[in-house]
Parts: C-alpha cells; structure tokens; sequence
C-alpha cells in the first residue's frame, strides 16, 4: 500500500502563497506509477478537482480556475508531489487533498477515478 500525507495548509491573506506537499511512503515502486492529483472542497460544496500530474512529472494539467497561480511538481527522489499556490483568492479557501491511482499518466479529472487519497490540509485565504 501506498500512503499519502499532505502538509503545508495555513491561514494567509489574500494575493498571497503557501506551498502543499504530499509525502509518499509506503510501497514506493507502487508510488512511482502514480498519476498524482490535488483536489479541494469548500463547505457545501462539491470536490473539485485542482491540478495532476503523471508519474515521472513531465505531464501536467490545471483547472482553469487554478491555471496560471498554481504549480503542481513532483520530487520522486522524496517521493513528494507539491503544489505551489501564488496570487490566492477567498475562494480557494477550502480542505485540500491529495490523490493517486495507480496509472503513469492519467487524464481524468473526476475524483472517483483515484482510489488513494490524504487526509486533507486546511487553506484559508482571508480578504
């Protein structure tokens, strides 16, 4: 098994940044055929989906709400997937997840497609 842990979540005012990771541990030759992807979900809302990236991290993709303020990156020398947040709104304040399935390059962005998931970190963005 492979287990995902996010870190990094915080309070921070708006236009400005924080960066998440996911750790991997765990089966890591499992790990290093993962599609990676960050979600969120704000209260009464629906997960949404946020960025992913494939297995070696030469692939990547964004929602366009997130497009040109996040970066996602991937480290598998520290078997951790990032995502660098800048410019943040009130509205990216959510919990953040992380998620894997085990597929080199996946497409999907619908959550039910990845079968591992983190237990979440807290982004508040303040106005």
């Amino acid at each position: 098994q492979v287990r995902l842990v996010e870190s990094g979540g915080g309070l921070v005012q708006a236009a400005g940044s924080l960066r998440l990771s996911c750790a991997a541990s765990g089966r890591l030759f499992i790990y290093y055929t993962y599609t990676v992807a960050w979600f969120r979900q704000a209260p009464g809302k629906e997960r949404e989906f946020v960025a992913r990236i494939n297995h070696e991290g030469s692939n990547t993709y964004y929602a366009d709400s997130v497009k040109d303020r996040f970066t996602i990156s991937r480290d598998n020398t520290k078997n951790t997937v990032y995502l660098q947040m800048n410019n943040l709104k009130p509205d990216d304040t959510a919990i953040y997840y992380c998620a894997g399935v085990q597929r080199a390059d996946y497409d999907s962005t619908y959550h039910a497609n990845y079968d591992n998931w983190g237990q979440g970190t807290q982004v508040t963005v303040s106005s």
